[in-house]
């Protein structure tokens, strides 16, 4: 059965929403998200977001991811590995593998390891400064 490409905020959010559970789940990810976020409703929403205006160019998100990854190793005692980033690399090509196919499914797993590779290097640089 062929899968519909990924196409609105919709869409966005069952694939969010999809991943966080399988992230919630997991032995080496979930302490991490768990232990921080209180508010997963609103978490996703952000998330959200923050995917539509990547892949779609349409929204504005504001935050900081970067900040936000920092403080999360710092917390948890510089403790992320480029093992953490492999687990959620692989997860998140899981999910759109399970839920979508297309150019925008495509896009969305460059887009995550390109991302991802970032968040890892400036976190670790971030501990040496």
């Amino acid at each position: 059965m062929k899968k519909a490409d990924i196409k609105t905020r919709e869409d966005i959010y069952l694939l969010v929403s999809s991943f966080y559970q399988k992230v919630r789940k997991d032995k080496a990810l979930g302490p991490f998200f768990n232990e921080t976020i209180k508010n997963w409703e609103e978490h996703l929403q952000h998330l959200t977001t923050f995917w539509e205006s990547s892949l779609f160019l349409k929204t504005k998100f504001t935050g900081n991811p970067l900040k936000a990854h920092v403080n999360v190793d710092a917390k948890h005692n510089n403790s992320i590995t480029e093992l953490h980033f492999g687990l959620w690399l692989n997860l998140w090509f899981e999910t759109i593998d399970d839920l979508f196919e297309g150019d925008y499914a495509e896009n969305a797993k460059r887009r995550a390891r390109k991302m991802g590779t970032f968040l890892y290097l400036k976190i670790f640089e971030a501990r040496n400064s």
